[in-house]
């Protein structure tokens, strides 16, 4: 979903979802501070066709004094420039930490840091993120029982496709891939090989990518059948 800002006209993009029908948001443009008030709805036409309709204003700090349906102010919502690649990181470390950014922060991606398990969880409901690096003992005692890789194990196929998850280990091996399906991960990386960080990473990523470019060209073959 594409939101313009009636300001300064710039363009972002919010994820298909995020704005529960018939409903008024407000949120801040994050290029010039001014509220916006969205409001989605869908509509019904004469032949029971579905349409959406979303209705966009832009006020002054002073003009947005009425009480909303929902505020997300104060919320962990990103709002991103459109093709903006998104990366939440779960580590504890810094040393690993200023690694991984680092790494992020040339492959261009829009970096939120995570400071525990609750505030992921509640940046991943508002948010899908395109990468999520997770270490496996954050913020647990017990790697095995970790509540954020619970979770991503247990999300809808589709929104599970469009993440790429990371789990850095001191107990795998890195690229391990009979463990990384048993957890759920698309990659493993063991902590002793952090400094290749980025090559195994941007391997991995490119693998994944090259697979599902084949898969939709087969999937777009088969419907022409």
């Amino acid at each position: 979903m594409e939101i313009i800002c009636d300001k300064c006209r710039g363009k972002f993009k919010i994820s298909d979802g995020k704005i529960p029908a018939g409903k008024t948001i407000s949120l801040r443009c994050p290029r010039c501070g001014a509220k916006i008030s969205v409001k989605y709805e869908q509509k019904k036409d004469i032949g029971g066709q579905v349409s959406d309709n979303m209705e966009i204003h832009c006020k002054e700090e002073s003009d947005l004094s009425e009480k909303r349906d929902s505020d997300f102010y104060d919320k962990p919502f990103d709002f991103l420039e459109e093709e903006e690649k998104t990366a939440l990181v779960c580590e504890s470390d810094p040393d690993v930490l200023k690694k991984v950014i680092n790494v992020l922060s040339v492959m261009e991606y829009h970096i939120t840091q995570s400071s525990d398990t609750r505030d992921a969880l509640k940046r991943m409901r508002y948010h899908t993120y395109d990468l999520v690096i997770l270490n496996e003992n954050f913020d647990t005692k017990n790697p095995d029982s970790n509540d954020l890789l619970i979770y991503i194990s247990r999300l809808g196929m589709f929104v599970r496709r469009m993440i790429y998850v990371c789990l850095i280990s001191s107990r795998f091996r890195t690229m391990d891939n009979m463990m990384a399906f048993c957890k759920s991960v698309n990659i493993i990386i063991n902590i002793k090989n952090i400094d290749s960080f980025d090559v195994i990473l941007g391997r991995g990523i490119t693998d994944r990518d090259m697979f599902y470019k084949v898969y939709l060209e087969s999937v777009r073959k088969l419907d022409r059948l």
